[in-house]
């Protein structure tokens, strides 16, 4: 390298930081976003946060594997290392060609993420992520390689030193750091380490095949046998504690023929496909699946219309509660949990927030209902998609070891949309039609983020990673809830869930012809890494809800206005009933079974529920015989009129309660009862009972017995009870939790470069030596870091001159938070006690109080 080329090296992160262009930094903070928040006040700071411990933690937990290994590689070469060392490190001495083409772009990556900063012949890790990722002897480094020569024989005496120097052939030295250096060459040198192992016995090799690839440390007794003593002797294991040796890393990249790794992957893994449908019969099973979604969900409502279960003292559903729900909805607990938390994700339910708090209803609920069914099936696809809420962890233990209950605190999971976003993007990179292999999506997922932390001692030494990780799991629910919702169909991504990701058309299988049938196999599919990019738009998300909900439309059937009635009491929907339709015969009949036909029967509560509503038996029997294809059933007739004769002659109202009837044998019948004794009756007239129960408890004991009776108001007047008169106050759905910072916009970025370019401007301009400098200002004329200090006459004199030259000044600046700063102003006006100036730092014209700026400075003739 060239007197001018070294010149020109960056000599720290911020210098590398210094010389990128807008496009990279916009880059770098659109990846890091927390480098944004607040934003950094120069180059120097932002370089100072990217360098912290939990920053730098956040970039390598979001690097695929290939760069995740590419940065292990590097935190245990020299320091600064070329990009040669680090080619050989990763590709090893064959030069494994897929790696060296992979190479490069791991490299960008990392200088993008600012995790790696210099030129190609000084590469530097970031101090931070060198100490997290360097081994060391509580922390081994995910390469399995340990300590250097120069670091294991740091406390080794000189004396033995020269005498592993003895036993390896080499000449004895007069200090020991020549010594270590020698041992370490003759370690590195290819040729001379073959025949240096070559005199070892086949047991000493067997010691070092186990300890190659880690972990490098091993146990030996004081006495150790012939076979570990010859590589103690010869230095090929060094003495790290009593008892305790280690390989040093030297030795273990010659018995690894230089890899860091022993298995690089620098490709990603494809998705594989498992088989393959037609795209018409994709589309139909996800579309009847999202007509299931819809009818499930009104299931859910209407069962908790009138109030649903109670609200735990910590939050949520009781364990008893969510079966009752599941066996209400005909579904396993895992599946009712999944469609209460997407009600209440949808704002569709919520707790009432009365005493004895219930779940219920919300407004929202209503208007919900009132959209078309398409539009209703994207909210809440939409809600599923961007939710972290997380239903598949319902039944598990939190930190605490307390069971998370469903509606429960503690469910949320920061990572399940990104993660949920990623599968439906990987389905949608398959031929149209393809349903994936789990395990290769999996796998796809876990080279994408792999494992680190403690987790990261999972790893076995293949590479591959147990699959019990959150994100695995999140994708594993991610797959079936899609299923569920009909986001896909058969395992194939639908049109309308391709929509509802933004994703480009399908592409089209390259073989002609018809596609293939369910059970042959599809070539494997690659893809390319996913670019990083700003989550989308409010606007954005609503046209692709809008483009889903057009898409699935024309998949949904016809809505019929009839049913067939039947002479064992029950109707049949050969499909999905008209809105009116069906809340009517939701209410006069109860569900017997759903599937492509849903069967209806009437029975006297059902009846009885509808006259209850409002409905005269006049009124039900005209809905009957104009709903029906077939002519309405004696039986049903006679069942209406019977229930409608009995109905309402016994009157229900509070006392604390009472029953009045014009019949007195009815009361008389009642009295007689003996099941009626917990109701607390007596007789105040001959046509009137009181009781203690409440008029609730007194309506469900009366109906236990066999009796109709209506409740009535005080003036006398049936009081109609509506399925859906039990609403929660307005209720917001809850918010996503983020996983982090959020992504800065496109006008975020380009105000916060301006503002960090600006602040870096005065705090790097060269300015003249003035009497103020004190310690701060330099040889070279560059501020050493603290504010300039000159007198009130001296600023006021300097900044009125400025305004006649027209010169740009360097002042410190205190506000009235007394935060102090650095600016570069071009003074306009002065007057008042005030200044009037062009502030470079904030790139606009702004106003200063004098007796806030601590001093001032002029810049250097040569300042840019």
């Amino acid at each position: 390298m060239s007197t001018e080329e070294k010149s020109a090296a960056p000599r720290s992160l911020a210098e590398a930081l210094r010389v990128r262009d807008d496009v990279s930094l916009a880059a770098l903070l659109r990846s890091r976003p927390d480098l944004i928040t607040p934003v950094p006040t120069d180059l120097t700071q932002l370089a100072t946060r990217a360098g912290t411990r939990a920053s730098v933690v956040r970039a390598l937990e979001r690097l695929d594997r290939f760069a995740l290994q590419t940065a292990e590689a590097l935190a245990v070469a020299p320091d600064p290392a070329s990009y040669g060392e680090l080619l050989a490190l990763m590709a090893g001495d064959e030069r494994d060609p897929a790696v060296a083409a992979a190479l490069p772009r791991a490299a960008a990556l990392l200088r993008e993420q600012a995790l790696v900063w210099g030129a190609d012949d000084r590469l530097r890790l970031v101090r931070t992520a060198r100490e997290l990722l360097a081994p060391s002897p509580q922390h081994p480094s995910p390469t399995g390689l340990g300590p250097t020569v120069r670091e294991a024989t740091a406390g080794m005496s000189p004396g033995r030193i020269q005498e592993i120097l003895a036993a390896v052939g080499l000449p004895s030295t007069h200090d020991s750091v020549s010594a270590v250096s020698a041992l370490g060459g003759l370690f590195a040198d290819r040729r001379r380490m073959a025949a240096l192992l070559a005199e070892l016995s086949w047991e000493s090799r067997e010691v070092l095949d186990r300890l190659v690839w880690g972990p490098p440390y091993g146990q030996v007794t004081h006495d150790p046998a012939a076979h570990l003593r010859a590589l103690l002797d010869r230095g090929l294991l060094l003495p790290t504690a009593p008892g305790t040796v280690v390989l040093p890393r030297e030795v273990a990249l010659h018995l690894r023929a230089g890899r860091a790794h022993r298995a690089p992957e620098p490709v990603p893994p494809p998705v594989e496909a498992a088989a393959t449908h037609r795209p018409q019969v994709v589309d139909a099973t996800a579309a009847g699946q999202a007509l299931a979604a819809l009818a499930t969900v009104d299931e859910l409502l209407k069962e908790w219309d009138e109030g649903g279960p109670s609200v735990l003292r910590a939050g949520g559903l009781s364990v008893r509660d969510l079966k009752r729900t599941a066996v209400a909805l005909d579904v396993p607990e895992p599946v009712a949990a999944f469609w209460v938390e997407l009600a209440y994700g949808a704002g569709l339910i919520a707790s009432d927030g009365e005493a004895g708090e219930r779940y219920a209803a919300t407004p929202a609920y209503d208007e919900w209902r009132e959209l078309p069914p398409a539009e209703r099936w994207a909210l809440l696809a939409t809600t599923w998609l961007t939710a972290t809420r997380t239903p598949g962890v319902v039944g598990g233990r939190d930190a605490k070891d307390r069971t998370l209950s469903a509606l429960g605190p503690n469910l949320d999971r920061s990572a399940a949309p990104e993660v949920r976003h990623r599968v439906l993007a990987l389905l949608a990179g398959l031929p149209e039609g393809s349903s994936p292999v789990e395990a290769s999506v999996l796998a796809r997922l876990r080279w994408e983020r792999p494992l680190r932390g403690p987790r990261q001692q999972r790893e076995t030494g293949t590479g591959e990673s147990r699959d019990d990780d959150l994100r695995s799991r999140v994708a594993r629910w991610t797959l079936s809830e899609a299923e569920l919702l009909g986001v896909t169909g058969r395992g194939a991504l639908a049109a309308p869930g391709r929509a509802l990701i933004g994703a480009p058309e399908a592409p089209r299988p390259a073989a002609a012809g018809e596609p293939a049938g369910p059970g042959d196999k599809l070539p494997v599919h690659h893809h390319r890494m996913p670019p990083v990019t700003a989550p989308p738009t409010p606007a954005e998300r609503a046209a692709a809800t809008a483009t889903a909900a057009r898409l699935l439309e024309p998949l949904f059937p016809e809505p019929l206005d009839h049913v067939l009635l039947q002479a064992d009491l029950t109707a049949v929907a050969p499909g999905p009933l008209e809105r009116e339709l069906a809340d009517v015969l939701g209410v006069l009949a109860d569900v017997e079974s759903k599937g492509g036909a849903t069967v209806y029967r009437f029975t006297p509560g059902s009846v009885r529920r509808a006259l209850d509503a409002g409905r005269s038996a006049a009124d039900l029997h005209a809905f009957l015989t104009r709903h029906s294809r077939t002519p309405v059933p004696q039986p049903l007739t006679y069942l209406i009129d019977d229930v409608a004769r009995r109905h309402g002659r016994l009157r229900v109202g509070a006392a604390s309660a009472y029953v009045r009837c014009d019949d007195d044998a009815t009361l008389d019948e009642i009295l007689a009862d003996k099941r009626a004794a917990g109701l607390g009756l007596r007789r105040l007239a001959p046509t009137v009972l009181a009781a203690q129960a409440d008029p609730a408890a007194l309506l469900d004991g009366l109906r236990a017995l066999g009796f109709a009776p209506a409740a009535e108001s005080a003036a006398g007047d049936v009081l109609i009870a509506r399925a859906d008169s039990h609403r929660t106050p307005p209720r917001a759905a809850p918010e996503p939790v983020p996983d982090g910072p959020p992504a800065p916009d496109d006008t975020l970025l380009t105000a916060a470069i301006r503002a960090v370019r600006a602040g870096d401007l005065a705090s790097t301009a060269p300015r003249k030596p003035g009497p103020g400098d004190g310690e701060g200002g330099g040889a070279d004329g560059v501020p050493g870091g603290t504010l300039p200090r000159t007198g009130a006459a001296e600023t006021l004199a300097t900044m009125q001159a400025a305004v006649l030259t027209g010169e740009a000044l360097w002042i410190g600046y205190v506000n009235a938070e007394g935060a102090a700063s650095q600016r570069v102003i071009a003074p306009i006006r002065v007057e008042g006690g005030f200044v009037t100036a062009y502030d470079h730092t904030a790139d606009e014209v702004r106003t200063y109080p004098l007796h806030r700026v601590t001093g001032v400075a002029e810049l250097a003739d040569d300042a840019g």
